[in-house]
């Protein structure tokens, strides 16, 4: 039996939601969701949600059918609204890298920010490990690395030959990688922490070997211009799983299907928000990184590409988050 308490205190929602879907102006306008404002969706998706669960709860009260009948009709005609969708354009997507992508990225900042703690651990642990016993690297490098390691070659100079080649295998890595990461969120977040972990102890055991054979500023000079984009494209795909993960073991007070959906969204804005990123990172590592420019202008290319990052992903898209 629903009590009236609760019939008074949902009818509120139900009746803002009606206003939405039917308010005066929008009737022709129910297939371009562009009607309403950015406030106005969220609002219409959250209602819809908890409407949706209303329903499923009205419903268990065969004394209620009548009710039941109306908020079917009501979640019809939201769901037609909100998933009717628009013709896509390229004025879309620029709005997507222009606003919604940094927007969400600040949305989910503790997230990344997590992914790079994991990663920074992972990296002090390798580095550490690696300085204590030098025999440690052996178990993440190949041969082949290991040797010229310890001729004080780089591994990476037979690229410089090879230029675009090795731009496009960069390039299809990182996104591999970077999916993988995300995809691994679905584990429950385990796989993505793992994987962050994992990484970072590979690039403390590369540190650590290099420092050892005095090769830290062929290192380091080689990493700057393509790292201050390739890392935190990681973080910020580690984070995108990190996200997926709690929206599978964190649902709140909403359904676990609904709580994985709604992570879910944001968590593929934010690996989608990467690809260009990741896209100049490989072109910089396939063509710059391994050539013999002298390592002050690949340190300077480095801060310039991480300072330019930096602030796209904290002050873009503030002015259209406020109007």
């Amino acid at each position: 039996m629903i009590s009236s308490r609760w019939l008074r205190k949902r009818q509120v929602h139900w009746k803002r939601l009606e206003e939405l879907v039917t308010r005066p102006g929008k009737l022709e306008l129910l297939s371009n969701a562009s009607a309403f404002r950015h406030q106005e969706l969220q609002e219409l998706g959250l209602l819809y949600r908890q409407t949706a669960a209303d329903l499923a709860r009205v419903r268990e009260d065969v004394e209620s059918a009548t009710l039941a009948e109306h908020l079917n009709r009501l979640l019809g005609r939201a769901h037609n609204l909100i998933y009717s969708g628009r013709r896509p354009s390229p004025g879309g997507i620029l709005q997507f890298y222009a606003a919604t992508f940094p927007r969400t990225f600040r949305e989910t900042f503790p997230y990344t920010l997590a992914a790079f703690a994991v990663f920074l651990l992972g990296a002090i642990m390798g580095w550490l490990v690696t300085l204590r016993d030098p025999a440690f690297s052996r178990f993440f490098l190949t041969p082949q690395m290991t040797d010229t390691i310890e001729m004080r070659q780089m591994w990476t100079d037979p690229v410089v030959a090879m230029k675009p080649l090795a731009a496009s295998g960069v390039m299809t890595n990182n996104l591999a990688v970077c999916f993988t990461v995300f995809a691994a969120g679905i584990t429950a977040g385990a796989l993505t922490l793992l994987m962050l972990l994992q990484n970072g102890v590979l690039i403390g055991v590369i540190g650590a070997a290099c420092w050892q054979a005095g090769m830290s500023a062929k290192l380091w000079s080689f990493v700057a211009g393509h790292g201050s984009l390739e890392l935190p494209a990681i973080f910020i795909s580690g984070g995108a799983g990190l996200l997926l993960g709690r929206g599978l073991l964190f649902p709140g007070e909403a359904a676990r299907r609904e709580s994985l959906l709604e992570a879910g969204k944001k968590a593929v804005q934010l690996v989608l928000g990467i690809i260009p990123i990741l896209i100049i990172a490989g072109v910089i590592e396939g063509f710059i990184s391994p050539s013999p420019y002298p390592q002050s202008l690949k340190f300077l290319l480095g801060t310039a590409g991480g300072c330019a990052l930096t602030g796209y992903l904290f002050l873009a898209g503030r002015e259209s988050a406020v109007s």
